[in-house]
């Protein structure tokens, strides 16, 4: 079974392609099986961080351009697949999925979705995940990512009580997303440095770097939290046996 893993948050500015970067060193780090795929052709800061690793595919409401995604699922065959999603390709997402029948032909082949929807706790933000849930009716894995780096008050979802009983009905698991600190993501975003890069770089003090650290620790955790990556991770296990 593999996954494709779409970070996905419909918004700009939610902070996407940051929790793709984090999640690729995730599986690095953890020695996991996959590859990721850019897929924003304006703005492709996943693949100018970790281009030895990433792939390109381009999402289009366009009929001649609609095949040029296809290469994510043909991926997905092989190993489980991190698809980093610009703003606004929503629409493009749920034709290429709807028209060929993918989530039919992903458990035929042994594949399986799962949405990581990135939020920064706004209104907009969470009517946007609210929609997702409605269109696919508990047929593709949802995970919604609360950026705790762009939000400190969340109150406001946790007593919203219809977006608690959609993410009790499909079962959604929630995760906090934890804050890296100014300094640190300042450095990183400027240099366009891997978080491997990032922890050794002497730019940064002891302390910074232990920081880096820790909020990898921290993420990674909550990417365990939720089971998305336990076959990898199980995989990884038994070849070091």
């Amino acid at each position: 079974m593999t996954t494709i893993h779409l970070v996905d948050g419909e918004k700009g500015g939610v902070g996407k392609s940051f929790i793709t970067r984090t999640m690729i060193q995730y599986a690095l780090d953890r020695s996991l099986p996959f590859i990721a795929v850019e897929t924003d052709r304006s703005n492709p800061d996943v693949n100018r961080v970790y281009p030895d690793v990433c792939s390109f595919a381009v999402f289009s409401e366009s009929e001649k351009q609609a095949s040029k995604a296809d290469r994510i699922f043909e991926l997905a065959l092989e190993n489980s697949v991190i698809v980093s999603l610009p703003s606004q390709v929503n629409r493009a997402v749920t034709t290429w999925i709807s028209e060929n029948q993918l989530l039919d032909l992903a458990d035929e082949h042994g594949v399986g979705f799962c949405k990581w929807f990135v939020t920064n706790g706004e209104f907009d933000s969470v009517r946007l995940f609210q929609s997702s849930l409605d269109y696919y009716k508990g047929q593709m894995n949802h995970i919604l990512v609360k950026n705790m780096g762009l939000c400190d008050e969340w109150s406001p979802m946790e007593n919203d009580e219809l977006l608690q009983k959609q993410i009790q009905k499909y079962e959604v698991k929630v995760i906090d997303f934890p804050k890296l600190g100014y300094q640190e993501r300042y450095l990183i975003n400027r240099h366009q440095l891997r978080f491997d890069d990032a922890r050794e770089n002497r730019e940064l003090s002891i302390l910074g770097r232990q920081r880096i650290v820790n909020f990898l620790k921290a993420a990674y955790a909550a990417f365990d939290s939720t089971g998305a990556w336990a076959e990898e991770l199980q995989q990884a296990a038994n070849s070091v046996k």
